[in-house]
């Protein structure tokens, strides 16, 4: 599956790697990506079903979201911090800046609908990438109807979730870095 601690984390070591190649600290920055996007959210995810608040490891429930999403806004937003005091490329500082803001935002929509945090995250991140990277990148939107088939074939969500994720994913990681960066 295309999940979202996964995704994340591999377009941040391909632009990392690839992008970055010659920086010497690229290694520190992508420690930190890689605590804000995968570590903490497996652990916290882990211990909020172990001690019952969440039913299992996708947070199916709507409802179950909200903590785990808060709490994450706050990784985001210490990941930035720590970024910032590194002096990082502002594509990493960011990154986590609007992952903060968008986990805001997915925290807001989630209060009246379930949203696709699988689709939004990796149009997302195919956003970072052609962002870096160019045209190339968009053969990587394959994946999208591919991950809207099985998210809808797992019964997980709705076409409209999917797509709306999608969306909101791919245009407001875009729009924010592209501001950001000033491109």
């Amino acid at each position: 599956m295309i999940s979202p601690i996964v995704v994340a984390p591999a377009a941040y070591l391909v632009i990392l790697l690839y992008g970055f190649a010659d920086d010497p600290a690229r290694f520190r920055y992508l420690a930190v990506l890689f605590l804000a996007a995968t570590i903490v959210p497996m652990l916290l995810i882990y211990g909020l079903k172990k001690i019952g608040k969440v039913s299992d490891y996708n947070i199916t429930f709507r409802e179950q979201r909200f903590l785990p999403l808060l709490v994450m806004v706050g990784v985001n937003l210490v990941g930035y911090e720590v970024m910032d005091q590194l002096d990082a490329p502002r594509i990493f500082t960011g990154i986590l800046l609007f992952n903060a803001v968008n986990t805001v935002l997915i925290l807001l929509i989630t209060l009246q609908w379930k949203i696709s945090i699988h689709l939004l995250t990796l149009a997302s991140s195919i956003a970072l990438i052609y962002l870096q990277f160019g045209v190339v990148a968009f053969w990587l939107l394959l994946l999208v109807p591919v991950l809207m088939w099985a998210r809808i074939y797992l019964k997980a969500h709705t076409f409209m979730q999917t797509l709306v994720g999608a969306l909101i994913g791919f245009l407001t990681m875009y729009a924010e870095l592209k501001w950001w960066i000033g491109l």
